[in-house]
């Protein structure tokens, strides 16, 4: 291999890097927007046909069952309500068609004129290359309430390691 067809080569692994970065950081970003929306068709297209969603405790398997959740009525009375869903900048980690992700979130409630935080969270992805794009196959969220639990996912995710 040449001088200049190594300096492509190491050009275009860069670039898809970033590209790869850049595809990941706009799937998680768009979750708080579809998710307080209500359309949960598109949340539940973030994830993998098979992906999971665990949310303090409560399993999610499908996208069948993150679709469910969108369409629920404790869902619905809350972006009823006024909500915002916000997750931060996320810190991602490529490796192949595999990457890691974390970020932390906030879900904020509209209440008599005004707005509170109602819970922080932690949060690992876990995602895949399809063909079509990124998905997750596996979301973890706790909440940021001092447990050590919360404190590894974020320690994890920064450093870019798997659960």
């Amino acid at each position: 291999m040449t001088v200049n067809e190594e300096r492509l080569a190491r050009l275009e692994e860069r670039v898809r890097r970033v590209e790869d970065e850049l595809a990941i950081t706009r799937l998680v970003a768009s979750y708080g927007p579809l998710v307080d929306a209500g359309e949960a068709e598109a949340v539940a297209g973030l994830w993998a046909q098979d992906g999971q969603y665990d949310v303090e405790g409560w399993q999610m398997t499908s996208r069948e069952d993150i679709r469910a959740m969108v369409e629920s009525d404790g869902h619905q009375g809350l972006i009823g309500g006024g909500c915002s869903h916000f997750l931060g900048p996320a810190h991602v980690h490529v490796r192949g068609d595999e990457a890691v992700a974390v970020c932390e979130s906030i879900l904020i409630r509209h209440r008599e004129g005004g707005y509170s935080v109602r819970r922080a969270g932690a949060n690992h992805f876990h995602l895949h290359r399809e063909r079509d794009g990124w998905r997750i196959k596996h979301r973890t969220t706790r909440a940021l309430d001092g447990s050590a639990e919360a404190r590894e996912l974020l320690r994890k995710g920064a450093l870019g390691g798997t659960l």
